[in-house]
């Protein structure tokens, strides 16, 4: 039938050739843009998929630019504590020169202490000069900010704090107490009997973890005598002592494992069980402060030295184990690092204290894609300035770096150079400590992360590829198809749109 007001053929050809040519478009835009998928309508769950793979490929890109922007910190710093660390190593080869009294003079001392001033003075300006953008680095303002919560801590170290909110509580709770070495050495009475032996003496060596000393004491020697000569050594073998009773207390100067008291009688020691009677007894483990009675050794029996050894420290910090040294308790993490001092009390007294409130500071790094804690890492930069680096007690009494300065307790021209050794010593500690931290930081977390990143933002993006970019062999074979098929409908059109001169002709 034909027909002249409707033409079917002509409307379906019409259609066929927009869709085709509509493809041909889709087609083409995916080769143009490199996209399979450029609008929802190409594929609605692999655009959701894609942009969520394209955001999160976005931060670990920023999470990478953060890690190289903290190794550049890092490295700043550690080319000042580096020349820190050479200005120290310096320093202690003046402290031991100036110790020759009489190998100097004392134009030549003062010469010394110039430029031991000089080199404080380099100290400071070194840490107050080390910068990353105007930040300084070395002079304390990446440390931690904290209020000492108890008498009982002495000292404490923060070298890195995770916590949310304003501040962080630090509970110390002490397991087990820190105990010096010591040992009771029963003499019989104030003083030196030999059982009526007036030309008999008593020797015997003492020794401690600074090294050993040998004594000689002859009849009548007040035990008040004794103990000052011992204590006069005290810094040699880390012993002092101090009379009790009928006789002599001896102590390890300081707590924990690796110190000790021990005695070794090299002479008189049966004339000095004669006359006294009595012996050398090890502290009691259970009181550190008392003798313990059951079981002493006689004098003549103590050819072999007799030692007691300290006890550490041991305890919790929130929850965690902690290790014990000494009076000092301390855990290590990246959630909290810290150390406590305790004083003789607080090692001694089995318990719970609250030790410091963190309020604040530490160098603050987003390491991870993510804005949240587990990405955070927060480290403490500690002051390099000699008012902070070797702090040393002393006596009861805390001494720093700058107490070597002129005029100060530890100057070498009329200072205690002992001290002032003491006093670089922990400082070098102090610097080569922070070093080793920066360094595992930037070693262990800075470039594992950054590796780790890496490959996570690889695989990101080829997942990302996968589902949104576009097949070039599949889009060409599919445009040369829709180019036919488009060809084809244009050319079938022409032919629809002619029919209705069939009906025409009918008229003619």
């Amino acid at each position: 039938m034909s027909q002249i007001m409707t033409n079917v053929n002509s409307l379906i050809s019409q259609r066929v050739l927009n869709q085709n040519n509509q493809g041909l478009s889709n087609t083409m835009e995916k080769l143009a843009t490199g996209l399979r998928i450029n609008r929802g309508a190409d594929d609605p769950a692999g655009l959701i998929a894609s942009e969520k793979l394209g955001s999160q490929q976005a931060k670990i890109g920023a999470a990478m630019k953060n890690l190289e922007r903290a190794d550049s910190i890092v490295n700043i710093a550690e080319g000042g504590l580096q020349e820190v660390s050479g200005l120290l190593s310096e320093l202690q080869g003046l402290v031991t020169e100036s110790a020759n009294d009489a190998g100097l003079t004392t134009e030549e001392k003062e010469a010394n202490q110039l430029q031991i001033d000089n080199i404080l003075s380099t100290i400071d300006r070194i840490a107050g000069n080390t910068d990353f953008q105007g930040t300084k680095l070395l002079n304390g303002t990446f440390g931690f900010q904290a209020t000492v919560t108890d008498d009982s801590v002495r000292d404490y170290e923060i070298n890195a704090a995770k916590f949310e909110g304003d501040s962080l509580d630090v509970k110390a709770t002490v397991t087990q107490s820190a105990h010096r070495g010591g040992l009771f050495m029963s003499a019989g009475g104030s003083s030196l009997d030999f059982g009526g032996d007036p030309d008999a003496s008593f020797s015997f060596v003492v020794a401690g973890k600074e090294g050993n000393k040998e004594f000689l004491f002859s009849s009548g020697t007040s035990t008040s005598d004794m103990a000052t000569s011992i204590n006069a050594f005290k810094d040699v073998t880390g012993v002092s002592a101090a009379t009790s009773g009928d006789g002599l207390v001896l102590k390890s100067t300081s707590f924990g494992s690796d110190s000790f008291v021990g005695m070794q009688v090299t002479g008189g020691g049966s004339a000095m069980d004669a006359g006294a009677g009595g012996g050398i007894y090890k502290m009691d483990e259970s009181n550190n402060n008392a003798a313990d009675t059951d079981n002493g050794t006689d004098f003549a029996d103590a050819g072999s030295e007799v030692r007691h050894i300290g006890q550490d420290i041991e305890g919790t910090i929130n929850g965690q184990a902690a290790s014990g040294q000494g009076t000092n308790l301390s855990v290590s993490g990246e959630q909290l690092d810290v150390r406590l001092n305790l004083d003789a009390d607080g090692a001694q007294t089995i318990g719970t204290i609250d030790a410091l409130e963190i309020t604040g500071g530490g160098a603050k790094f987003n390491l991870g894609p993510d804005v949240n804690i587990n990405s955070e890492v927060r480290m403490g930069i500690s002051n390099v300035s000699t008012r902070s680096l070797g702090t040393t007690d002393i006596g009861g009494e805390f001494y720093r770096l700058q107490d070597l300065g002129s005029g100060r307790h530890a100057n070498a021209v009329s200072g205690n150079l002992g001290d002032a050794q003491r006093i670089v010593d922990n400082a070098i500690d102090n610097v080569s400590g922070l070093r080793s931290r920066l360094g595992s930081f930037q070693s262990l977390t800075v470039q594992s992360t950054m590796n780790s990143l890496g490959v996570a933002e690889e695989n990101t993006a080829a997942a990302q590829s996968a589902i949104r970019d576009t097949d070039f062999a599949k889009e060409a074979a599919a445009m040369t198809r829709q180019q036919i098929l488009s060809q084809a409908a244009t050319n079938t059109l022409a032919l629809a749109n002619n029919e209705p001169q069939n009906a025409l002709a009918l008229l003619g």
